[in-house]
């Protein structure tokens, strides 16, 4: 499958999808999440990889929702402090857009830097800083994940997601 324009140049040089699946809750579906990532991509050093998720939503939701959320999951993977999640709930609230079905977020894992994020193509914002990045990703990556099946068909390491 060739990537589509809005995750090739300039996110990532000659991205690739190591996979995609579909995340569910109590039986409604989210979204369809993908990973796209450069040559030599090597999941097990995932904060040195360029790569994007990008998700396709399937539903409604404001953006300061899936900001908590985002928040809520992060704590899933690695402690995080009061005061730590009050910036990262601010700096994510302005970069994540509501979205409508269709509507597709993707975020870029920026090594050493942090991460860009992007709204049915179009720059949204970054939040520069690598622990952050590394615990926002690890969402969808870590083996913390409340969404094992997910992280796996995403690594390309599964056929089934939900």
């Amino acid at each position: 499958m060739p990537p589509p324009a809005r995750v090739a140049s300039p996110l990532l040089a000659q991205p690739r999808q190591a996979g995609s699946g579909l995340y569910t809750w109590w039986g409604f579906e989210v979204y369809q999440a993908s990973l796209w990532v450069e040559p030599g991509f090597d999941a097990a050093a995932l904060p040195r990889q360029r790569y994007a998720l990008e998700l396709h939503y399937r539903r409604d939701f404001k953006g300061r929702d899936i900001a908590q959320r985002s928040i809520d999951e992060m704590r899933r993977v690695g402690p995080i402090s009061e005061t730590q999640a009050q910036a990262w709930l601010q700096a994510m609230a302005a970069v994540f857009p509501d979205v409508s079905t269709g509507d597709r977020l993707t975020g870029v894992n920026l090594p050493g830097r942090g991460a860009q994020f992007y709204a049915n193509g179009k720059p949204t914002g970054e939040i520069a800083d690598p622990e952050f990045a590394r615990l926002f990703f690890g969402i969808w990556l870590s083996e913390q994940t409340s969404a094992p099946r997910l992280r796996l068909a995403l690594l390309g390491q599964s056929a089934s997601a939900r």
